[in-house]
């Protein structure tokens, strides 16, 4: 296991003060807010651990209040709404400076047998054909006056992150509202499989609300750009391993209004359809 994806596995794991209260550390990206997957991520790990053990995250739903700040500790307090015979709901609050800035309602269920069906993989190449998302980023520190960014960016990441479409979020151009990438852990977890669902959730806010900036040909990092998730949902189908590369297919059907409207879905080497996203945010470029 790389020492990154040991650091987030750490900051995904929270400290528990109470049995239904958590403390998670932040992440440092080199951006003053805190990354929207990190909380995500944290927020299924706190829910997780108050639940019956053989009980795994199906689905949850997101609302991101107010901006997190990197620089603070992250509290999470989780709310049991229900506990039923075959299905477990929570909801969690995170809070920072007093102040909340993220709600999240998550249901888990014990695996059953049953109907199953799913789509198709859409056509991708291989992630072994493709050049890193660090070894990409890297390229533009020679052209790109952001070198915070691409500083931070260029450093070992916990997970690898190998896009299909290379883009520069410094410097946008147009293309369809459709993007992909492939990701999987630097190393290797040996964990239980709750910190899988939790890492998909961090790789879920990867790439996603900037794919509905590409018909309009600008870069999320660009001057005077406001791009902010306000909501976001996941429904885990399959059992997740992150140990091996995940396709991450993602499409804009809408913006309007100054939000854009996004959803993906993950499949494993083999086709399988693990996990379905959606996130709507505001994408707003001021004067």
């Amino acid at each position: 296991m790389s020492q990154a994806l040991q650091a987030l596995t750490e900051l995904l794991s929270l400290q528990q003060q109470t049995t239904l209260q958590f403390i998670g550390q932040c992440e440092h990206l080199g951006l003053r807010q805190v990354f929207g997957g990190q909380v995500i991520a944290q927020a299924i790990s706190a829910a997780q651990q108050t639940t019956p053990e053989g009980r795994n995250i199906h689905s949850c739903h997101s609302y991101f209040l107010r901006p997190g700040d990197s620089a603070s500790p992250i509290f999470y307090e989780v709310e049991v709404l229900r506990e039923g015979r075959s299905l477990s709901s929570r909801r969690v609050k995170a809070l920072q400076h007093n102040q909340t800035i993220f709600y999240m309602t998550a249901s888990f269920q014990a695996s059953e047998q049953g109907f199953s069906h799913q789509s198709t993989m859409p056509p991708s190449p291989a992630p072994e054909q493709l050049l890193s998302e660090k070894e990409l980023v890297a390229q533009l520190s020679a052209t790109e006056i952001n070198q915070q960014f691409v500083d931070a960016f260029s450093q070992e990441r916990a997970l690898e992150v190998r896009p299909v479409q290379p883009y520069n979020p410094l410097q946008g151009h147009v293309a369809e509202a459709n993007r992909q990438l492939w990701v999987k852990a630097n190393g290797t977890i040996t964990d239980p499989s709750w910190l899988h669902n939790a890492l998909l959730g961090y790789a879920a806010d990867l790439h996603f609300l900037p794919v509905a900036l590409q018909p309009h040909g600008k870069g999320f990092l660009e001057e005077g750009m406001q791009v902010a998730t306000i909501d976001h949902s996941m429904w885990f189908h399959r059992p997740v391993n992150f140990n091996d590369w995940l396709l991450y297919d993602i499409q804009s059907p809408s913006a309007q209004n100054n939000r854009g409207f996004v959803r993906g879905a993950f499949y494993d080497r083999n086709g399988i359809l693990v996990a379905s996203t959606a996130q709507e945010g505001i994408i707003r470029q001021r004067s």
